[in-house]
């Protein structure tokens, strides 16, 4: 037999109000969350408070629907490294959210089980389903209201203090310092490729705590403050912020023409956020009453690089749709 489940987390202004959820059936689901997390948090308690829950069946396999890449990948692709490397990453600082991934690590030994990953916000029922559970869990921490923590899973249901542990360790890992600059050496404006290809979107980070720059401004002004803050490195190593300047359909065109994805880009540059670059302002045109295109010249140890830039106005804020880069003779 196989247990099927969507595991999903949320996160209002991403750190704030946090909650996780997964979601078999309206009989079979379990929400939490914490007054002040982040939405990977969120997706990663999910994934371990589902494992717990199925603990009493360890010869089920395990089926779970996953909407993070960042989740994926942590526990498929990249945890065996940080155990190796003593939980630090390959510029040694360490690794993000690690006690919930340990927990995890300890959480799936000798268990079955397969990931697979979902478009959120897309109209698949489990998956939604556990998304709504997850925002309703932020929203009631962010009203100081009760949580609604559903049924459990079975004889599992009596378990429910066993996340106990991970929900204050996690609450603790929030405060980590954010990776440091990698040596450069990309000319793509974003990083490496990752498991998939499809974006995650991310659509807990999406709301900006932070006024625009001179919202008074003209939106070319604008643009260029914010393309400006895009290129920093502690702005890049900022999954937060980038996912607040990411619009959610962002795609890249790299110099060596892979389209590059929203959710490939945001994990890669907090891996990787690069080194500082200068910036030329080459054009800014407005190709509508909500668009406007940047082009610009950027000059780093790298090298130079042309670059446009397509950025929109989604009606709350200006984010940054499309961007290709290219290294300049």
């Amino acid at each position: 037999m196989t247990i099927t489940a969507a595991a999903d987390g949320s996160a209002l202004g991403n750190p704030g109000p946090a909650g996780w959820a997964w979601y078999v059936n309206d009989d079979c689901w379990r929400a939490g969350g914490w007054p002040h997390g982040t939405n990977n948090m969120g997706e990663l308690m999910a994934v371990l408070d589902l494992f717990r829950a199925t603990a009493h069946l360890p010869g089920e396999d395990l089926h779970i629907l996953c909407d993070s890449q960042y989740v994926i990948n942590s526990v498929t692709k990249w945890m065996p490294g940080w155990k190796r490397k003593g939980w630090r990453k390959s510029d040694g600082k360490p690794v993000m959210n690690v006690e919930l991934l340990k927990e995890i690590d300890q959480a799936l030994a000798g268990r079955k089980y397969k990931f697979e990953w979902v478009r959120g916000h897309a109209g698949h029922d489990l998956n939604e389903a556990a998304d709504d559970r997850a925002r309703a869990a932020a929203t009631a921490y962010q009203q100081g209201v009760a949580v609604r923590q559903g049924p459990g899973f079975g004889a599992a249901a009596d378990e429910a203090p066993a996340a106990s542990h991970a929900s204050q360790t996690a609450s603790q890992t929030a405060s980590q310092a954010a990776p440091q600059a990698a040596p450069p050496g990309r000319q793509e404006l974003l990083g490496e490729p990752t498991l998939f290809d499809e974006p995650d979107l991310f659509s807990e980070l999406d709301e900006d705590p932070t006024p625009a720059p001179g919202t008074d401004a003209s939106p070319e002004a604008i643009v260029e403050a914010l393309e400006r803050e895009l290129l920093r490195p502690e702005t890049r190593a900022d999954i937060g912020r980038t996912g607040v300047l990411l619009h959610p359909d962002f795609t890249e065109i790299g110099s060596s023409g892979r389209i590059w994805t929203r959710d490939a880009v945001m994990m890669s540059l907090e891996e990787n956020p690069d080194g500082p670059a200068e910036l030329e302002i080459l054009g800014a045109d407005r190709l509508g009453e909500q668009t406007v295109l940047l082009t610009y010249r950027t000059t780093a140890r790298s090298g130079t690089a042309l670059r446009s830039s397509l950025w929109v106005h989604d009606g709350a804020q200006w984010r940054l749709r499309f961007h290709q880069g290219t290294p300049e003779a």
